[in-house]
């Protein structure tokens, strides 16, 4: 598992802007009642992040985020006490 402040730190030094948990609960640092609420463990859900997109998001920076994005999680879990356990039950 990757904490979800953890891989945003990581993305906005590769100048990447991102959020965890839902517009309307920006800043909170519990995980998303939305994902709890479908059965997604704790700490699954504080992995999550969220990009928000428009129609002036040009395919180029959706593709360097696809292209970042392993790497920062690789290099997380390679400090995270969990490392890639949770991400072993992952659906």
């Amino acid at each position: 598992g990757a904490e979800g402040e953890s891989i945003l730190l990581f993305l906005d030094r590769e100048g990447i802007a991102a959020s965890s948990g839902s517009a309307c609960t920006s800043g909170d640092l519990k995980p998303s009642h939305v994902l709890l609420g479908m059965g997604i463990p704790p700490q699954i859900a504080h992995s999550s992040i969220r990009f928000s997109l428009s129609y002036e998001t040009t395919k180029n920076e959706v593709d360097y985020v696809i292209a970042k994005l392993p790497a920062i999680i690789a290099n997380i879990r390679k400090m995270s006490p969990y490392g890639d356990d949770v991400s072993q039950k992952m659906v």
